[in-house]
């Protein structure tokens, strides 16, 4: 899977293809590659923005804008509800602009992202703007099959772009030469897809220019000459567009592009009648089975059906460099395009009708068919049904051929997998999974061979040749792992590699490094020693570890299972890892003393830089010198801090103190507590330390690291496991182990002298927010306020599943309510802010979560403020959008927990006599669960703590699971609640 193919999912990966793409310093992805059933399945955070004009917002939203401290009902005023006054009509209209040391922050130039070429002698930086407007995302967009369609510019709404393209040489020492910019196309043009061709003296990437007309707004596939720098559109015709809602253009050869366009005959789209043709229609008369997860923006109507077809509907067109054109099949609604290894052959799938009204297009009817690279049809591959009833259990999967493949390491042969037990996680048969090969030129009716069979579900595969191939199989709800070495070119017995824990971070071996082929596909890299005749893998791992992680490189003997560690993170100061692997060019076995990887370092103060590293002596060549991105916090103090939850956990924490700050002088500070709750089945799993205390610490621009700046103490990451040992369901214990969890944290930032006891505010992002709410209500004792941002707060609006729970709301009714904050509204006591885009499609958290909340907290007269942002989506993007989140948090911050005085100790310690009883004989059972990313959560969205790698075959096996939870890049817009 080529990387410009998920950049709907991906924000800062999102806009350039294979070899492999950097982001910029200071942002993450992967922390390092990992086998796809180790990775999170959070879904990520489209990068896309909208782009028509401004629009007020809906007055059907003012009415839940009141001031803060009136209580009032819809139609009039309660007794003794205060009136507004002039100071709260200023704070209810308008959007405002945080304090200047957060604005100066967040307005900081954003850094580049960097690509290197196919042979790694030259290097790309992709130069980004800061936030766009609010006017960009006000722009129409259509809403449907769980996508947003910009209909101007034909293409997923919201979506980035690059302002420009510097290309330097790399040369062997590591020294970039003098900058070249890819010239040509028009001034303020916005740049996308920008692709290597597969020997590197090409870029394609598209161009479009926003223009009254829409036309201009549609994009065109432009080529440009590496060494010269100059730029051309690739047609000759200026009336040839890219449709890119689904795939765009792929290199088929160094000289030829496959390109999705706009179909050049298919009119205006259709009119919605001012008629109905009857009724809306939804029968399930069979008693068919169907239960889904809360999807948003699903097709309504015949209508919408039209609609979705029309802009999803492309023409294949192949073109050369030269400028010939040849129309490739008939329009279709063309979701990839994957290009043989050998040329010969490409892979096209395909959506058609019937469309559902239940699911989002990924699970619409699909189809795969074999054509020749010349645009002759070979066969079709497979035909698959709508499906409607996958299971909502984890690891249950979509009948019939998935994850349909090219070989990497062959010219043209294909692998898939096929499920044994009809899709359904809970059916118990052997194998559950068939893995199956077989040439793209097989005679018609040759049976494909049996490659593995395996008794958990599919993870993944990693060639490398016929003695060698690692084949991951994974089961959720057991947190089993485990990786096979096969021979594929042989009958040889597979023997069982690894067999581990995914939540045992601290028995990760680590994951082969890959090599690039003269093809363009990623194999499994092997190596020898000129003194020994064994055959060695290299391990790139993040070497977890109790005093936090310290990534390794390990050269591992397949034959013996030895290892010899060659590389290691300086674990004293810096934060170092192996982002990539510089030393492919040369056919054959690699030479370990030949060596050459690229490097990234960082500090808790120095923000990311880059470099070469080649063996034996192993000197750092830095490559990179990127400016620190926000100086006036450079000597922020960070500290990866544990401590014990009284049912005997061990949790992690990073505490971020402001610079030149010094506890016994200062005295304690007003503190913000930000987190997100994490599910295991393990407590010693659970305890263990994730992530560096020597990472960068990396500011995005609604990261609550920003209250550094106004002198806060900032707990970052505070692990809150929720743990089901055994057959315990961690749900069941939620709130048990979530006050316990939060205790702990507190009680640990007290003790420190770091927090104020009175001064500490508890904040949180989408299941954050979620937490936020419930530790309000049932910790009162804890928080002086709290600042709750997209969440879902009312489970049974989720019935059939959210989050890690995969029972439905009739299989576990008491967990539903009891883990529900809206049903516990009446206890919130304490000041709480909602913050939610209006145009959330996070599944899950519909912007009504937190309209409903807030009625119900209006209704009991709690402190509280709804804020909606026009045209923001689950996370928020638009510059008028965070500047005024920001200033909400910071204005809920200064009013409820810096002015908040001791003369509200005693009925804090009042109400933490009426529920500590209660608690810590609940906590004593329970267990808990770590947000696995130290400063984010599901505000990976915003946060942005370190770079990392992408190679295609990452993204091709990180995406393995399409028909599962995270439904890939086509989905991008219904992604799961957890992001």
């Amino acid at each position: 899977m080529r990387l410009h193919k998920v950049y709907h999912r991906f924000s800062l990966f999102s806009l350039t293809s294979p070899p492999f793409l950097l982001p910029p310093p200071s942002s993450t992805l992967f922390s390092h590659y990992s086998p796809p059933f180790l990775l999170s399945k959070r879904c990520r955070f489209s990068s896309r923005y909208p782009t028509p004009s401004l629009q007020p917002m809906s007055t059907s939203r003012l009415h839940n804008l009141l001031p803060v401290g009136s209580i009032a009902t819809e139609d009039a005023a309660a007794p003794n509800a205060s009136l507004p006054t002039s100071e709260d009509d200023d704070l209810n209209s308008g959007y405002r602009l945080p304090p200047q040391e957060i604005k100066d922050i967040v307005d900081a130039p954003p850094l580049p992202a960097l690509s290197f070429s196919p042979k790694r002698d030259k290097i790309l930086f992709l130069k980004r703007r800061s936030l766009p407007p609010l006017s960009e995302l006000a722009k129409p967009e259509d809403k449907l099959a769980g996508i947003r369609i910009d209909g101007n510019s034909n293409t997923r709404s919201r979506m980035s772009f690059y302002t420009g393209i510097g290309i330097h040489d790399l040369k062997d020492d590591g020294t970039l030469g003098p900058e070249k910019s890819i010239h040509g196309f028009p001034e303020g043009s916005k740049i996308n897809f920008v692709t290597w061709s597969k020997d590197g003296k090409h870029l394609a990437l598209s161009i479009r220019q926003d223009q009254e007309d829409g036309v201009g707004s549609k994009l065109r596939v432009w080529v440009a000459d590496v060494e010269t720098g100059n730029a051309r559109p690739l047609f000759q015709s200026p009336d040839v567009f890219v449709n890119a809602v689904f795939d765009n253009y792929v290199w088929v050869n160094d000289s030829t592009l496959l390109v999705c366009t706009i179909p050049a005959s298919r009119g205006s789209p259709p009119k919605k009648p001012l008629v109905p043709s009857g009724p809306k229609i939804q029968s399930n008369e069979q008693k068919t089975v169907v239960q889904t997860r809360t999807y948003q923006d699903l097709l309504k109507d015949e209508y919408d059906e039209d609609l979705f077809e029309y802009y999803a509907t492309s023409q294949l067109v192949l073109v050369s460099l030269d400028g010939n054109v040849k129309l490739f099949g008939e329009p279709s609604i063309y979701t990839s395009l994957d290009p043989s290894p050998d040329h010969r052959y490409i892979l096209l799938s395909s959506y058609h009708r019937p469309f559902s009204f239940n699911v989002p297009c990924s699970r619409f009817p699909k189809k795969v068919d074999l054509w020749s690279a010349d645009g002759k049809f070979v066969r079709t591959l497979c035909d698959l049904p709508v499906a409607e009833d996958i299971p909502i259990a984890f690891n249950s999967v979509r009948k019939g051929m998935r994850s349909l493949n090219w070989r990497a390491d062959k010219p043209s042969d294909l692998y898939w997998v096929e499920t044994q037990d009809g899709g359904d996680a809970k059916v118990e048969v052997s194998p559950r999974d068939i893995l199956y090969t077989q040439a793209a030129d097989a005679p018609e009716g040759e049976q494909p061979t049996i490659f593995f069979k395996l008794d958990l579900r599919y993870g993944g595969i990693s060639w490398c040749d016929d003695s060698l191939a690692l084949i991951y199989e994974s089961w959720y709800k057991t947190r089993r792992v485990r990786t096979w070495l096969v021979a594929p070119g042989s009958d040889t017995t597979p023997r069982l590699l690894f067999d581990r824990s995914s939540e045992d971070v601290y028995s990760d071996p680590g994951s082969p490094m890959l090599r690039r082929t003269p093809a363009g596909t990623y194999i499994i890299a092997k190596f020898r020693k000129e003194d020994k005749d064994a055959t060695y893998l290299l391990l790139n791992g993040s070497g977890a570890t109790p005093e936090g992680n310290i990534p390794f490189l390990d050269l591992f003997d397949i034959d013996t299972g030895d290892k010899e560690r060659i590389w290691q993170s300086n674990k004293e100061k810096y934060y170092e890892s192996v982002v990539a692997l510089m030393s492919d060019q040369t056919e054959g076995d690699l030479k370990v003393n030949e060596l050459k990887v690229l490097t990234s370092k960082e500090s808790k103060t120095e923000n990311t830089q880059y470099y070469l590293q080649q063996w034996p002596d192993k000197n750092p060549a830095q490559i990179t010198s990127f400016p620190h991105p926000y100086p006036q916090l450079a000597s922020l103090q960070k500290e990866m801090i544990r401590y014990q939850r009284r049912d005997g956990v061990q949790l992690t924490a990073t505490l971020y103190l402001p610079p030149g700050y010094d506890p016994s002088r200062d005295g304690p500070l007003p503190c913000l507590v930000w987190s997100y709750p994490g599910e295991f089945k393990n407590k010693e799993a659970a305890g263990q330390v994730r992530g560096s205390p020597n990472e960068f610490a990396g500011i995005g621009p609604t990261s609550p690291l920003l209250w550094l700046a106004r002198k806060f103490a900032i707990l970052s990451g505070p692990t809150i496991p929720i743990i089901g040992e055994g057959k315990e369901e961690a749900n069941d214990t939620y709130v048990e182990q979530l006050v316990g969890s939060a205790e702990a944290a507190v009680e640990e930032v007290i003790r420190r002298g770091v927090a104020h006891p009175d001064k500490i505010a508890i904040g949180g992002h989408s299941y954050g927010a979620f937490m936020t709410a419930n530790l309000l209500a049932h910790a009162p004792h804890l928080f002086c306020c709290g600042i709750a941002r997209s969440g879902a707060y009312n489970r049974t609006l989720t019935p059939f599943g959210f989050q890690n729970e995969d029972r439905t709301l009739w299989e576990a009714t008491d967990t539903y309510i009891k883990m529900s904050p809206f049903m516990a509204a009446s206890k919130i006591k304490k000041p709480i802010l909602l913050i939610h885009g209006e145009e959330d499609n996070n599944s899950g958290t519909l912007t009504m979560q937190s309209d409903r909340f807030f009625n119900a907290l209006k209704g009991h007269g709690a402190l509280s403020r709804l804020v909606i942002l026009p045209f923001e989506s689950h996370g928020y993007q638009s510059r008028e959008s965070i500047m005024h989140v920001l200033w909400e948090t910071d204005r809920w911050l200064q009013k409820f927990c810096v002015s908040n005085s001791s003369e509200d100790t005693t009925s804090k310690n009042d109400e933490s006599l009426g529920t500590e009883g209660s608690e810590n004989k609940a906590v004593a059972s329970g267990g808990g669960a770590v947000a696995e990313l130290e400063d984010n959560g599901l505000d990976n969205l915003h946060y942005y703590t370190r770079s990392s790698l992408c190679h295609d075959v990452f993204f091709e096996q990180r995406f393995l699971f399409e028909e599962t939870c995270c439904q890939t890049y086509r989905c991008a817009t219904s992604a799961p609640e957890k992001t």
